[in-house]
């Protein structure tokens, strides 16, 4: 039995580290070399991905000179809304700056509001193109702006705001934004007039752009994604180097982060194409629109939504469109979402404070365990009774293995002891450890919550003093972890109140556990940290109940 319970204990250690190693250690990945990548993207320019036609032209009246407009700097139209403040450039019509105006980019108070566009992103997000570029001057042009304004407040109701622009060969294209005040959602239609002589077909393609994270996390998406025939598919971005173009009938495609996510959702659901590019840690996301046909003297309307926002279930719930797929905690997702629910209802119809959310989900999941738990403590306080006639076999049949191992089967059957029971609990909580760490993770409820005394944010590690002197193990920002010392000392106690180990050996290197999950626990986040004590504190309780009862 000791070296059974032995050996699940080293396993349960190798697979958290697997486990850290695999998700939380940075591997060194080599980019690829710019040719390469120089090559693949005419490669990907020249592959007709979509042959499907739009029958939606309409006929023009026709027009036998097209009007020169004047030559003027570009400007910037500003548009603030009570979600969000939008910066957008007549150069192309791109959304330079998108600040969202409830969040901040970090916890202190004097922080900025959060910038979803870095400013290294020189060209800006959901750019115009045409994917075998048959419309020369797109890259360059300068749109006018419907409003004379430089700045527009929309409160009370939506307005639309349109931006136009005439090729030197005769098309005409607009694009027009309608803002709301009460979402982060925003219709976005493109119009393509064709006062040429020629016939214009090509792939439409919108561009969303975006800065790759400097510190990425090995637990937890960040990068391109799509809904893509009904399933979510999340790309990594050294990933990209392999594959670059996704087809198949595309409800949306986006880019996100820990936390939020700019996306572009096209009014029809239909066979369209994923283009994927890296260059200079500059990630674009190209969604290629099915081939149209747009005849001299036509039109052709192109109808969208754009969403720039955090990754909130509740937010993306409202909006629909399958966005609330882009939330995903990975293979646990299944426990992980309902949890963010349960979290979320404790928080809006009880107590409006996310630490004691996760106490309450905490005490929620121990009752749904109750009867394993109960189970299991039964097992190791039984197995504690016969400790001592356990402690007699093993001297008696030292120096005789099988005929030890043969008498130990047989007090197990005589007491009807399973020497495995103890084990089942922390079995049992593996997966729910994995889904709230993915949860309490990514989260966005958590970002910046505040629990009590120095934990004010849920979502990082708990440091209380913080200081310069950098300590072993110990990510940045350095400070004593006094949460994760608490849960430690939990550890060490309820694996003193277990059933001693007969080999001493074999005790200290038990002993040594709590040990090793602190030092793992020093980097996870304060609200995983939280819910771990508590479910040890719960769990010591009950096994202090279990073992009075059978004395």
């Amino acid at each position: 039995m000791d070296q059974a319970r032995l050996v699940i204990a080293i396993a349960l250690s190798l697979l958290v580290f697997i486990v850290w190693n695999f998700f939380f250690v940075k591997k060194k990945v080599n980019p690829p070399p710019k040719q390469a990548q120089q090559k693949e993207q005419t490669k990907d320019k020249k592959l007709e991905i979509l042959t499907k036609e739009q029958n939606t032209a309409e006929k023009l009246p026709s027009i036998d000179k097209v009007p020169a407009l004047p030559v003027k700097p570009s400007r910037t139209v500003t548009v603030k809304t009570p979600l969000y403040k939008i910066q957008i450039s007549e150069k192309g019509a791109v959304f330079k700056s998108v600040v969202l105006n409830n969040y901040r980019e970090i916890i202190d108070a004097d922080s900025p509001l959060l910038e979803m566009i870095s400013p290294d992103i020189s060209g800006g997000t959901i750019r115009l193109g045409f994917a075998g570029n048959s419309l020369t001057g797109l890259d360059d042009a300068i749109f006018l702006a419907g409003v004379e304004e430089d700045s527009v407040d929309i409160i009370d109701k939506p307005k639309e705001i349109s931006f136009v622009w005439t090729s030197p060969q005769g098309m005409v294209v607009e694009k027009k934004f309608l803002f709301s005040p009460e979402t982060y959602m925003i219709d976005f239609g493109v119009t393509i007039k064709n006062l040429s002589s020629k016939t214009l077909r090509d792939n439409l393609t919108l561009t969303l752009v975006r800065k790759e994270e400097e510190k990425k996390s090995r637990y937890g998406f960040t990068g391109p994604s799509a809904l893509i025939n009904n399933k979510l598919k999340q790309i990594k971005t050294k990933k990209i180097k392999d594959q670059s173009l996704y087809t198949g009938n595309i409800k949306w495609v986006a880019v996100q982060n820990r936390y939020f996510m700019s996306a572009i959702i096209p009014d029809e659901t239909t066979d369209a194409g994923m283009q994927l590019y890296v260059d200079n840690k500059i990630l674009q996301n190209r969604y290629v629109g099915p081939e149209s046909v747009i005849e001299s003297g036509t039109k052709h309307v192109f109808k969208y939504k754009l969403f720039f926002g955090p990754k909130s279930m509740k937010i993306l719930n409202r909006i629909d469109f399958d966005l609330v797929k882009a939330v995903h905690f990975g293979m646990f997702d299944i426990i992980a979402k309902p949890c963010v629910w349960i979290m979320n209802f404790i928080y809006d119809h009880f107590i409006p404070n996310y630490g004691i959310a996760i106490i309450i989900l905490t005490l929620f999941t121990k009752i749904i365990l109750w009867p394993l738990g109960n189970k299991s403590y039964k097992s190791m306080a039984e197995m504690k009774k016969i400790q001592p006639l356990m402690a007699e076999i093993k001297e008696k049949y030292k120096d005789d293995k099988k005929r030890m191992n043969e008498e130990m089967m047989g007090l197990y059957k005589t007491y009807k002891v399973n020497p495995m029971g103890g084990c089942l609990p922390m079995v049992a909580q593996i997966p729910i450890f994995f889904a709230l760490y993915r949860m309490l993770y990514e989260a966005i409820e958590l970002r910046h919550a505040p629990f009590f005394w120095w934990i004010n944010d849920l979502s990082a590690p708990d440091r209380l003093f913080r200081f310069d002197v950098s300590i072993p193990f110990m990510q940045p920002p350095y400070g004593i972890p006094v949460l994760t010392i608490i849960m430690g000392a939990s550890m060490f106690i309820q694996q003193k109140m277990s059933p001693p180990m007969g080999d001493p050996a074999q005790a200290k290197m038990m002993m040594l556990m709590p040990l090793v999950f602190t030092v793992m626990f020093i980097n996870f986040s304060s609200g995983l940290v939280l819910y771990w004590l508590v479910n040890n504190v719960i769990s010591m309780a009950q096994q202090y109940y279990i073992q009075k009862k059978k004395v």
